[in-house]
């Protein structure tokens, strides 16, 4: 996979960077901090483009919030637990989840529709957003740039010793999603405390 993404960086460089980072997926980014470090994409035009594409892609999650609330919550019936976490995630930290929903796993897409939803000014957002998506971008392709070597080394281990690789890559998913899993519980809880007060 990573390697037909890699040729199609080669050949089309900032385009597939940007589509892809529509997509906010964080492999095209670690692969255009590869080909930064090979000299083969500019360092400050890949920050650039990857910002802007992650940029979109949450402005069109939050429009599609902002104007299909019906739509999104007939859709998504399924996933009202993660839509409640989301919800009391913006009521508790406000604006700054806008900075911190890239990284939160199940959640990116969620966050925009509800922020979306919700009455929050489309011009703050849109401010905020665009910062927050160049930061995400610096994040994650300055490491790989600044380190490509050594990065490359690990992988071309990894892909020979699959069989060590893969259940690290386990224990590291299944401890992320039980640290979500845990955040929501906590939050619930919270909130189910609050409104014990309040009666």
């Amino acid at each position: 996979m990573e390697a037909l993404l890699i040729d199609l960086l080669k050949e089309y460089g900032y385009i597939v960077l940007f589509f892809w980072s529509i997509l906010e997926g964080e492999m095209g980014l670690i692969m255009a901090g590869t080909l930064v470090h090979t000299g083969s994409m500019q360092l400050p035009w890949a920050i650039f483009v990857a910002g802007l594409g992650g940029f979109t892609g949450d402005q069109i999650y939050f429009y599609i919030g902002r104007f299909s609330k019906g739509f999104v919550q007939r859709k998504l019936h399924k996933q009202r637990r993660k839509f409640a976490l989301a919800s009391l995630l913006i009521r508790k930290y406000g604006w700054p989840i806008i900075f911190i929903q890239r990284y939160m796993y199940g959640l990116r897409t969620i966050i925009p529709m509800m922020i979306g939803i919700s009455k929050f000014s489309a011009k703050q957002y849109a401010i905020i957003n665009l910062i927050s998506a160049w930061i995400w971008a610096a994040m994650t392709i300055l490491p790989v740039y600044w380190f490509g070597a050594e990065i490359l080394n690990i992988l071309s281990v990894a892909k020979q010793h699959w069989y060590i690789a893969l259940p690290f890559a386990g224990c590291f998913l299944y401890l992320l999603l039980r640290y979500f899993d845990k955040l929501e519980q906590r939050l619930v809880s919270n909130r189910q405390q609050r409104h014990l007060k309040h009666k």
